[in-house]
């Protein structure tokens, strides 16, 4: 993966398989770093499990027998002067309170970093792809910020129109589109 964007959607998509009902994306942004956060309420990860993320010849999955996204992430991240945390609660252990958290930053100005992507198609994907998840985006920069929470939209447009229609999947990426003009005019 050559984009940093495929990289949240995969680890989403693993927000996702984990049971999340509730996944907040954070993109945070200066002249120097860009920080990456994905916090979810999925079944969590035990501690074991967690340490053997980095390995990539470890998966949960069953359709495919080795699990790359994270050690990738993490060696573009320490390439760049950066790191990866990940933390998590197993829902065995934490049934109120349950969840995963990863975290990457990096090094914006190093030869190695690569680009951000398409993080408006990104987001979109994901509502498609779970319309049921309450995704809640957020891209910070030092002029602004762009902000789209999938609850609110879903309040706002009623019962029975699910977020995955075309034309609602065209509205949020203008939605977004401007947020991010308005950001980059702002700077």
């Amino acid at each position: 993966m050559d984009e940093l964007s495929l990289y949240v959607l995969d680890i989403t998509m693993n927000s996702v398989r984990a049971g999340a009902t509730e996944i907040t994306i954070i993109l945070r942004e200066d002249g120097e770093w860009l920080w990456f956060t994905v916090v979810d309420n999925g079944c969590g990860m035990s501690a074991e499990q967690v340490k053997k993320l980095t390995d990539p010849f470890f998966t949960t999955r069953k359709t495919r027998k080795v699990g790359l996204g994270v050690p990738f992430l993490t060696m573009l991240a320490e390439m760049t002067g950066g790191y990866v945390t990940v933390k998590s609660a197993p829902e065995e252990l934490f049934p109120e309170t349950h969840g995963t958290t990863i975290e990457a930053k990096f090094g914006k100005n190093h030869i190695d970093f690569i680009p951000l992507g398409d993080i408006v198609e990104t987001v979109k994907t994901l509502i498609q792809g779970a319309p049921d998840v309450d995704f809640i985006f957020r891209h910070i920069f030092p002029t602004g910020k762009v902000e789209l929470n999938c609850a609110e939209l879903r309040e706002m447009l009623g019962e029975g129109i699910p977020l995955s229609e075309p034309d609602i999947l065209l509205w949020i990426g203008q939605y977004l589109s401007e947020q991010y003009d308005e950001v980059r005019h702002a700077g």
